[in-house]
């Protein structure tokens, strides 16, 4: 499973940081490995660094071999707070693609 991570110009994205999501993403999304060919991470700061209520938003995508990728939002405070709501989205959503594929 291939992980890219994409940021806007007010969110700044170091090496350090992506480590860390990698690595939540590989947790989290094991049990797909074998489905899920990449992620990838989009965070963004709606207001431009000024302060506000859920101005950090963070979609992820997950291509799935064979399927059209799906992709998931989340916008918080912070950005580990909406990176942690959208990946227990992708999660759910993965779950509920397997389901039906196991039904069919």
């Amino acid at each position: 499973m291939k992980i890219q991570f994409n940021t806007d110009k007010n969110i700044s994205g170091d090496e350090r940081s992506d480590q860390h999501f990698t690595s939540l993403i590989l947790k989290s999304l094991d049990r797909f490995q074998s489905l899920v060919t990449r992620v990838e991470v989009h965070l963004s700061d709606e207001n431009a660094g000024k302060n506000g209520i859920n101005e950090i938003k963070c979609i992820l995508e997950a291509r799935i071999e064979g399927k059209q990728p799906i992709a998931v939002s989340s916008q918080a405070d912070t950005i580990e707070s909406a990176f942690s709501t959208a990946l227990d989205k992708m999660k759910s959503s993965l779950e509920t693609i397997v389901g039906r594929m196991q039904d069919h």
